[in-house]
């Protein structure tokens, strides 16, 4: 107890960490507070404020935005999937790979594109999302009007939500998207299982205590996805300058199972909301709208769960190929004298590299599938549709991935003003290796 109180003093007397940290959580209350805020026309009595299926598990992102019909009711699912659609076209588009390659210039391009087709995006989400959530008893004005203001209230508070991700991203302590993310899917956490175990009562008491047991299990499982490492020995060569001799030291390239992080899950969560909104619109008119509807409104479905998986497994390997240039690694180590013993330097290394990280990426990919899927199993075994979106899915790898990189944001501060990580034995995976590997 002492080593914590000690390693929170550390943190709070680094005047730069501590006004990131104070920023943070400042950006994030005022996102609280707007979930709270209520859409402009609207009674909230008479709000069910209960969203099932695959809108409960969008509820539970948001932290109860959404079924609060709360101007942060979309919260930035637009923005990420406007981020999708501008990834896949810097990839499969000529455009906008060189805009890609123009450095700061073409990123500044790129920022811009992705909030204009963001705006795009929340317009269309909000008809969706107004005409098949708000039910008719509760607007307390014309259904037209209520519709125009309502969009644009809604692509204000996503516009807000995404300048408060860069905010808590430049100004705090990174990660301002899926930070925003996280604290919705926290907020929900507590009630959760207070719900359950209400639910159980004392009868239930003896299962409730496995699920808490099972729970722990899953959240290590998921720590070992997010933190598994394949390490590539990497020897230098000695070199003479000024009379001292440099190099000769055998370092590692740590290439991540998980390189990817928590955004492919995030990614493919994103774009799963899609049919079940826009079905809404058109479920009255068709059947097959109604179909979609149904079938990707119920996250224990085989085809929600299959699409969902295939969606993880694809954008894992997307975002990992974008975020990781085995070419590029190569190049770095021939130019300072690095090479992989056995293989020799360019492409051949490169090849080895490229080998490596499609290898380690399949399993890990379907094991961030599985994992993502996990909580339909649950719900089928019993436990509440609430408590079991928190076994895996979206709401867990999120959760770890966050804090996992927050704490090693922090620790990395920590140790370059020379004090003691926050680890008793070791360091938080991925941060001091990573520097090794890039020096």
């Amino acid at each position: 107890m002492n080593r914590f109180f000690s390693t929170i003093k550390n943190i709070f007397s680094i005047e730069e960490l501590r006004d990131r940290i104070l920023n943070t959580i400042g950006f994030l209350i005022i996102f609280r507070l707007g979930s709270f805020v209520v859409l402009p026309g609207v009674d909230p009595s008479k709000l069910s404020g209960d969203a099932q299926g695959i809108f409960g598990l969008l509820d539970t992102i948001l932290g109860g935005a959404f079924s609060n019909a709360s101007i942060f009711a979309l919260g930035i699912m637009p923005y990420i999937s406007a981020s999708i659609v501008i990834q896949l076209l810097t990839v499969a588009v000529p455009y906008f790979q060189k805009m890609q390659k123009e450095g700061e210039s073409g990123r500044k391009k790129i920022t811009q594109i992705t909030r204009v087709l963001t705006i795009a995006i929340t317009f269309v989400q909000g008809v969706s999302y107004v005409a098949g959530t708000i039910p008719s008893e509760a607007i307390m004005m014309s259904q037209t009007f209520f519709t125009f203001t309502s969009v644009i209230v809604l692509t204000a508070g996503t516009i807000f939500c995404m300048w408060l991700g860069e905010k808590i991203t430049d100004k705090g302590i990174g990660n301002g998207i899926s930070m925003l993310i996280m604290i919705g899917i926290i907020s929900r956490f507590p009630g959760s299982i207070v719900a359950e175990a209400i639910s159980l009562g004392m009868s239930g008491l003896l299962f409730f205590i496995l699920e808490i047991v099972a729970l722990f299990f899953v959240v290590m499982v998921t720590v070992m996805l997010v933190q598994a490492t394949r390490r590539i020995p990497v020897q230098y060569a000695k070199q003479v300058v000024g009379g001292r001799v440099y190099g000769g030291q055998r370092q590692y390239i740590p290439l991540k199972v998980n390189a990817s992080g928590v955004m492919p899950i995030i990614f493919a969560q994103s774009l799963m909301f899609l049919p079940a909104l826009l079905a809404n619109l058109w479920a009255d008119d068709s059947d097959t709208a109604a179909y979609i509807g149904n079938v990707f409104s119920d996250f224990q479905s085989w085809q929600y769960n299959l699409t969902f998986a295939l969606l993880i497994i694809v954008f894992t390997f997307l975002y990992t190929a974008i975020t990781i240039n085995p070419s590029q690694i190569a190049d770095d180590m021939k130019r300072n004298g690095g090479f992989v013993p056995g293989i020799k330097p360019g492409k051949e290394t490169s090849d080895f590299i490229d080998n490596i990280l499609t290898k380690i990426t399949l399993p890990g990919s379907i094991y961030l599938a599985l994992i993502a899927i996990l909580p339909a199993f649950v719900a089928r075994a019993g436990v509440g549709s609430q408590f079991s979106q928190f076994f895996g899915g979206t709401s867990l790898i999120i959760m770890v991935g966050v804090i996992l990189d927050t704490l090693q944001q922090i620790e990395s501060y920590l140790l370059m003003r020379h004090y003691e990580g926050m680890m008793k034995s070791g360091k938080v995976k991925g941060s001091s290796s990573q520097r090794t590997a890039v020096a």
